[in-house]
């Protein structure tokens, strides 16, 4: 996985500037996510790659269009120092995992990490950066693709739906 580092505070307007959030869908979202903040990313970025930020990344507005503008990139892990409690909800519900790592900062833009989430740690520079376990029922909701496909095996909404 291609680090795309960035640092504090980075905010869903710097992810996905708010002119675009007449577009759902995330290949599109993803032709302009960093706009003005970092080019090169929407040009760039490859499927696997990850971003990986400092404290409090995906603050400012509620929008789900941030976690799909990356997803739609290809990258399906956000590494940070700490998240914003909405923008880590919002990851996590459209299937992007969001992984808080105290030691994110030693990570170096453009090197390439393992991700090891069932033994909880990053190896970046020769080293294992421990990363906070991931509550089982979010990684499931991540894995099933988010929040929606993963409540369409929910018994309780099968049942629902056929009555």
């Amino acid at each position: 996985m291609r680090v795309w580092k960035f640092g504090n505070d980075i905010d869903t307007d710097a992810i996905i500037p708010g002119r675009f959030l007449t577009i759902y869908d995330p290949a599109e979202l993803a032709k302009h996510a960093f706009e003005g903040t970092r080019d090169a990313f929407a040009k760039e970025a490859r499927e696997g790659d990850v971003v990986v930020a400092g404290t409090n990344f995906g603050c400012g507005s509620s929008r789900e269009h941030a976690p799909l503008a990356l997803l739609g990139a290809g990258v399906k892990v956000v590494v940070a120092k700490s998240f914003a409690r909405i923008f880590y909800r919002n990851a996590v519900n459209t299937g992007l995992l969001p992984l808080v790592c105290p030691e994110a900062d030693s990570i170096r833009d453009g090197e390439t990490v393992t991700v090891d989430i069932a033994a909880g740690f990053i190896e970046a520079n020769g080293k294992r950066l421990a990363v906070e376990p991931v509550p089982g029922f979010m990684k499931e909701i991540v894995d099933a693709g988010g929040l929606v496909a993963y409540a369409k095996d929910l018994d309780e909404v099968k049942t629902c739906s056929t009555e």
